[in-house]
């Protein structure tokens, strides 16, 4: 998964990655929406990221801890995301969501 090899590289930590036919327990336990919901879902220091989130808009939270919120998402698979590069094909803008007790609001647009 090109997305863990690039979180891995950026954070410098050893990964770990469980591949959970349950992950809607997960995701909801996790106060992920449906809407926000992706492909796979990292927790870092106590913050969730679903699908794929930059890199940059993860250390910022990471370094920020905002009150109320949980985690950062991106709903589906956009092209050009993190992980979803595909060479010569032009890439979608797409919104990176923070959610938590504070409630869901835009936090990153790319």
């Amino acid at each position: 998964m090109k997305w863990a090899a690039q979180v891995k590289a950026a954070f410098g930590r050893p990964l770990k990655v469980v591949d959970d036919s349950n992950r809607a327990a997960l995701q909801k336990k996790l106060g992920i929406s449906p809407a926000l919901q992706s492909c796979h879902t990292a927790i870092i220091d106590g913050i969730a990221f679903e699908g794929h989130v930059p890199i940059e808009d993860m250390k910022r939270i990471l370094a920020a801890k905002p009150k109320g919120v949980t985690g950062l998402a991106v709903g589906g698979m956009p092209l050009g995301s993190p992980g979803m590069e595909v060479p010569g094909q032009k890439p979608q803008s797409f919104v990176v969501y923070s959610f938590g007790a504070a409630g869901q609001k835009v936090y990153a647009r790319h």
